[in-house]
């Protein structure tokens, strides 16, 4: 994973409430054993044709939003099914960060394990994301704060995944920065 400290970014706007993981990365396209390729499909079935076209009027589709690193879902986002395969796909579209009023407990254990920041904001600033598409935001992982129209509020996230995040590294990897302390203790303690 890439470190994470800080994301400037555009937002793109999803205003549907309850996006759930087969919405977000449709099962037919689980069957790959690789992280690379999944962002072709994200949100698949909003973003194109039967035929394989691109939908102009899906916000994923419109030129303003290209590079928007920063999704603002409805309600409820990545609720449904456990697959990690939907913060893969987010993330292989260049999403960093995902803002809603509640995210779903599997899909942000998923997130922050994969390098994806959840961000989950009061109804408020919510609402004042979801009226302004293509706002500038700034996410700062060390004081956990979303800063927007002048206005700064903070999220909730744990210290461990705070510093899995910012130091680029997953559970493992911890473990693993963890190996001199290891030996040590267990050579005290034969």
């Amino acid at each position: 994973m890439e470190p994470i400290k800080q994301i400037r970014s555009r937002t793109v706007v999803l205003p549907n409430d309850d996006i759930d993981t087969d919405q977000i990365i449709p099962a037919r396209f689980l069957t790959t054993t690789t992280k690379e390729g999944l962002g072709r499909n994200l949100f698949a079935d909003w973003r194109y044709e039967k035929d394989g076209r691109d939908r102009p009027e899906f916000a994923l589709n419109r030129p303003e939003n290209r590079g928007a690193a920063v999704l603002v879902g409805g309600n409820n986002f990545g609720c449904g099914s456990s697959r990690e395969h939907a913060p893969w796909a987010l993330l292989d579209f260049r999403i960093r960060a995902v803002v809603s009023t509640e995210i779903a407990d599997i899909f942000r254990s998923n997130s922050l394990k994969n390098g994806l920041v959840p961000v989950i904001v009061d109804a408020t600033s919510h609402r004042w994301l979801l009226d302004n598409p293509g706002a500038d935001v700034f996410i700062d992982l060390a004081s956990a704060t979303l800063e927007m129209n002048g206005k700064r509020v903070t999220f909730p996230i744990d210290r461990f995944s705070r510093y899995c995040l910012m130091n680029g590294i997953d559970q493992l990897g911890f473990l693993l920065e963890q190996d001199a302390a290891i030996r040590r203790y267990e050579q005290a303690h034969p």
